[in-house]
C-alpha cells in the first residue's frame, strides 16, 4: 500500500490585477500528492515449499535425519564391537570341527592323515571304520594374560570417548540448528525492510517528478532519485538471494536437499527456552563432552601403551580337547580327551614389541596435547561466548539509537524537501542511512539472539 507523501510546494502566485481592482482572496491549497506505487519487486519471497512452524518439529526432524548424528551414533557401535573383541580374549574359546576322511590309495584302511594317527591308535575298542567320520571339540580358557586386560580398559575407554563425541555432536548441531533458524528469519526480515526501502524510494522519486512537473525541481533531483531507487533494488536482489541461501542451509542442516523456510508467526524469542528444555548448563568446562572425548582418548593411548609394555609378560591358559570318531562296528567312540596347561613366555621379536611401544608413547604423547589444547579452547570459547552475548546486546541498543536518529532526521528532510528547504541530494542520503540502520538493527537484533544461544550451548550438554 502506497504511503501519502502531502506535498506542499510553495508556488507564488502574483495575481496581476488591473489598476483600481481588489485583490482576489488566495487560492486554496493544492490537495496532497498521493503517488501511487506499483511495481513487482515490492511482492515478498515466495514461501518455501517446506517449513518448520516449531523448534520442537525442527529438532525431531534433525535427529531424525542428521547425518552427522549417525556417524557418532555409529562411532559408539564400533567401540562397541571393539570391546567385545577385547573381551573375547579373556573370555572361553570353544570350537567343534568335523571330517569324513577317505584313502584313495588304500580304500580299505582308515585314513590316518585325516583322524591322526595317534588319535586311531588310542585306546581299545573297534578300529575306525571305512571311511571314517571324525569330530574333535576344544576348548581354551586365558588364566593370566596381563596385556588383554590392558585391551579390555583400552575399549572401555574408547567406548566412553564415542558417547562423549555423540553428546558433543548432538550438541553442535544443535546450536547449528539454532544458527541457521535464526539466519532464516534475520533474512526474511532483512528482505522485508529493503522492499519497505524499496517503497520509500518509489514514492521518493514519485515526489520528485511531481515537483520537477510543476518547474520546482531540476532534472538533477530527478536523477539523484533515480539513483536512489536502483541502490535500493539491488538491495532487495541481494536481499533475497540470501534468504533462499539461508534456507537452503537450514534444508541441509536438518538433512534435506531443499529449501526450508519458518512461517511468518515462528517464536523466535522461545527458542532460549526450548533450547534449556533439551540442554542443561554444565557446572566447569572441563565437563563438555568435546573435553570428555578428547581425555577418554588419553587414556585409550595409555592403556594401549600399557598394552604393548604388557607383552613382555609371559601369559597362562587352560586347554582341554577330545575327539571322537566312527567305527567298525558303529557306531563310534572317542579316541582321546586331554587337558592342558599353556604358558608362553615371550624371548625376542626382533624388537617388534620395543618398537610397538615407543609408537604407542608417541600416540599418547600426541592426544595429551590434543586433549589440553581442547580444554584450553573449550574454556576460551565459553569466555568468548559470554563476552559477545554483552557485547551484541550493546550494539543493539547502539543501532537502536541511530535507527531512531535516523527516522528523525529522514523525517525532517523530507518535510524541507517540500517546502523547498532541503535539496534532492539531502534527501537521497537522509534515505540512504534510514536504509542502513534499519538494516543495522535488523542485524544486530538476530546477533543477539544468536549470541545468547551460543553463550548457552557453548557450556551446556544436550542429551535428547
Amino acid at each position: 500500500m502506497a504511503t501519502r507523501v502531502p506535498i506542499g510546494i510553495p508556488i507564488l502566485l502574483v495575481l496581476m490585477a488591473s489598476p483600481g481592482r481588489a485583490a482576489e482572496p488566495p487560492a486554496a491549497a493544492p490537495p496532497r500528492f498521493e503517488p501511487k506505487i506499483e511495481d513487482a519487486m515490492l511482492a515478498p519471497v515466495p514461501r518455501a515449499a517446506r517449513e518448520v512452524r516449531t523448534w520442537d518439529e525442527a529438532r525431531a526432524l534433525l535427529n531424525e535425519r542428521s547425518t552427522d548424528l549417525r556417524a557418532a551414533a555409529a562411532g559408539i557401535d564400533r567401540a562397541e564391537g571393539r570391546w567385545r573383541q577385547a573381551l573375547s580374549v579373556l573370555l572361553p574359546n570353544a570350537r567343534l570341527q568335523g571330517a569324513l576322511a577317505y584313502d584313495l590309495l588304500n580304500p580299505d584302511s582308515p585314513s590316518f592323515a585325516a583322524i591322526g594317527a595317534g588319535a586311531a591308535a588310542a585306546g581299545d575298542g573297534d578300529p575306525p571304520s571305512v571311511p571314517t567320520a571324525v569330530a574333535s571339540a576344544s576348548v581354551t580358557q586365558s588364566v593370566v594374560d596381563l596385556a588383554a586386560w590392558r585391551g579390555l580398559s583400552s575399549a572401555e575407554a574408547g567406548q566412553r570417548g564415542a558417547e562423549a563425541t555423540l553428546d558433543d555432536v548432538r550438541r553442535r548441531v544443535t546450536q547449528g540448528l539454532a544458527r541457521a533458524l535464526v539466519a532464516v528469519v534475520s533474512a526474511e526480515r532483512a528482505a522485508e525492510i529493503n522492499r519497505l526501502s524499496l517503497r520509500q524510494s518509489l514514492e521518493r522519486d514519485a515526489l520528485t517528478e511531481r515537483i520537477f512537473q510543476l518547474g520546482a525541481g531540476t532534472q538533477l533531483d530527478v536523477v539523484r532519485v533515480r539513483q536512489d531507487v536502483a541502490t535500493a533494488r539491488g538491495a532487495l536482489i541481494a536481499g533475497d538471494e540470501l534468504v533462499r541461501r539461508t534456507r537452503e542451509a537450514l534444508g541441509l542442516a536438518l538433512g534435506l536437499p531443499e529449501e526450508v523456510g519458518v512461517p511468518p508467526a515462528f517464536d523466535l524469542d522461545g527458542l532460549p527456552a526450548a533450547l534449556r528444555e533439551a540442554c542443561a548448563p554444565l557446572r566447569a568446562v572441563t565437563e563438555r563432552d568435546d573435553v570428555r572425548a578428547a581425555e577418554a582418548q588419553v587414556e585409550v593411548a595409555e592403556e594401549s601403551r600399557r598394552q604393548a609394555r604388557a607383552g613382555y609378560y609371559p601369559t597362562l591358559g587352560v586347554s582341554s580337547s577330545v575327539v571322537a570318531l566312527t567305527t567298525d562296528p558303529g557306531p563310534g567312540r572317542f579316541a582321546t580327551w586331554n587337558i592342558a596347561a599353556l604358558v608362553s613366555v615371550p624371548l625376542w621379536e626382533g624388537g617388534l614389541r620395543a618398537g610397538l611401544v615407543d609408537e604407542r608413547r608417541g600416540i599418547a604423547e600426541q592426544a595429551g596435547q590434543v586433549a589440553e589444547a581442547t580444554r584450553r579452547g573449550a574454556t576460551v570459547e565459553v569466555e568468548r561466548a559470554a563476552r559477545q552475548a554483552r557485547t551484541a546486546e550493546a550494539l543493539l541498543a547502539s543501532a537502536v539509537e541511530v535507527r531512531d536518529l535516523a527516522r528523525r532526521q529522514d523525517e525532517l528532510t523530507r518535510r524541507s524537501f517540500e517546502i523547498g528547504r532541503a535539496t534532492s541530494l539531502d534527501l537521497v542520503l537522509s534515505a540512504a542511512v534510514l536504509r542502513q540502520a534499519e538494516l543495522s538493527v535488523a542485524l544486530r537484533e538476530f546477533e543477539w539472539v544468536t549470541a545468547r544461544l551460543d553463550a548457552f550451548l557453548t557450556g551446556a550438554r544436550c542429551d535428547r
